[in-house]
């Protein structure tokens, strides 16, 4: 968002035009829309496939775990360690990447992210020690932590409030089409061209990305391909002064607190799925290198199912009368009682029966992020929605530094993945709990 403006009318980030229900401070429906333009779907598709890109440069690490450690001699605690060195890096890029993209806008700031991280995927394939290794996955890590603040705040720009939900979880599968991606392509890529070449070619693809970019992403004002019925839609919520918003004045709100420790519990469970689901496979059900695709595949097909649901629904709930508030946490509700049966995946002796299960949970996990994630535009203003983003991004990936120890040692000490499907069933009926607590109204923050 540009700062110089003194107003930002295509927010969409400021309390609902309904806000008085029957409590104060909750938030309402908007009305539903008809006759506005589509084009807004458009840059929602950017932003899957700049997911896409982003999540199979971040797995293909998972997929190549055991041959990069018969060829480098890793063990599970190192293979745990470089895990570690990809999310503390993260953790720092979320808190700073989130708020040089509040700084400098969401064209550029996503274009610098996608051009650092893609350059780093490439570097991999330059690695001959653990130290290089290390310091690829480090820098890959740190630019990474640009895809989701820079998502965010360009659905903020975009998306009326009562969409963003929806816009939240369609681009948000991403993630999952970069994971059924990356199991098919990377070992068909090594076989024949070794794993070096994996890393080379995906990191990549970025620059075909930023070519589309570039060409298609301005601000929906700006843009001529924006219908002024469109643009009337986009700004239907309530327009908000542009100030600067310090990270100390975000922190002293229990709203970001509330987002931070969503993140915090949740986040490392996708990690723990993303790096160590396809070792499972493998490990406890026998799956050769290149028989992985298809299990991956229904894994996170089911994920994506997941993903757009969760959105939908929450919107679904709030266009039938629901408030904000309810709509997104019934939704989360469902998602976190899903997840719950994962907790037996490792005692499941059928592999496609744990796949589904794992399925699930990852489905699971999709719905309750997108609604989530939109938790930070339903209580702070625009200008301040990278910051938050980044912040509760910081505190995943603090959450996923823990969890890549904890799994690492559990692996080495006693072969078993028992302790990780059980952390993994519990997290989000706690972090639900701790999100109510925290925001019983989704009150929007007052930024001053």
């Amino acid at each position: 968002m540009d700062p110089a403006r003194p107003i930002s009318p295509h927010s969409a980030l400021a309390a609902s035009p309904d806000l008085a229900p029957a409590q104060a401070g909750e938030l309402t429906r908007p009305a539903a829309s008809t006759g506005v333009g589509y084009f807004r779907w458009v840059i929602c598709a950017l932003l899957l496939f700049g997911v896409t890109k982003n999540y199979m440069d971040r797995q293909v690490l998972g997929v190549l775990k055991t041959t990069l450690q018969h060829d480098f001699g890793w063990n599970e605690i190192q293979y745990g360690n470089l895990v570690f060195y990809f999310q503390a890096a993260y953790a720092a890029g979320m808190l700073l990447v989130g708020r040089l993209i509040d700084r400098l806008g969401t064209r550029l700031g996503y274009a610098l992210a996608m051009a650092f991280w893609s350059i780093a995927s490439m570097a991999h394939a330059a690695a001959g020690s653990f130290f290089s290794f290390a310091a690829a996955r480090f820098a890959l890590g740190f630019g990474e932590a640009g895809v989701f603040p820079a998502s965010i705040k360009c659905v903020a720009e975009w998306f009326p409030k009562k969409e963003r939900a929806l816009a939240t979880g369609v681009f948000n599968a991403g993630t999952n089409a970069g994971a059924i991606i990356t199991p098919f392509v990377v070992p068909w890529i090594a076989l024949h061209w070794g794993w070096r070449s994996a890393f080379l070619l995906t990191g990549a693809l970025g620059f075909v990305w930023l070519i589309f970019w570039f060409l298609i992403y301005r601000k929906p004002d700006e843009h001529p391909r924006v219908s002024q019925s469109e643009l009337a839609y986009i700004r239907c919520d309530p327009s908000e002064p542009i100030t600067k918003v310090t990270w100390s004045a975000l922190l002293q709100h229990r709203q970001a607190w509330t987002f931070v420790v969503g993140k915090f519990l949740t986040d490392p469970i996708w990690w723990f799925y993303l790096f160590w689901v396809p070792d499972f496979l493998q490990r406890q059900h026998g799956l050769a290198l290149m028989k992985i695709g298809l299990p991956i595949m229904v894994i996170y097909v089911i994920s994506d199912v997941g993903s757009v649901a969760g959105g939908w629904l929450s919107s679904w709930l709030i266009h039938r009368g629901r408030t904000v508030n309810a709509g997104r946490k019934i939704t989360m509700l469902i998602c976190a009682l899903c997840v719950t049966p994962i907790i037996f995946a490792y005692r499941i002796e059928s592999m496609w029966g744990a796949v589904l299960v794992i399925g699930l949970a990852a489905a699971a996990h999709q719905g309750f992020s997108a609604n989530l994630y939109t938790l930070t535009s339903d209580m702070f203003p625009a200008r301040a929605v990278g910051s938050v983003v980044g912040i509760g991004g910081m505190a995943g990936a603090i959450g996923g530094m823990l969890i890549a120890q904890v799994v690492g040692h559990t692996l080495q000490w006693t072969g078993s993945y028992m302790i990780p499907f059980v952390m993994a069933g519990s997290a989000y009926l706690i972090a639900l709990f701790l999100i109510h607590t925290l925001a019983p109204r989704l009150e929007p923050a007052k930024i001053t």
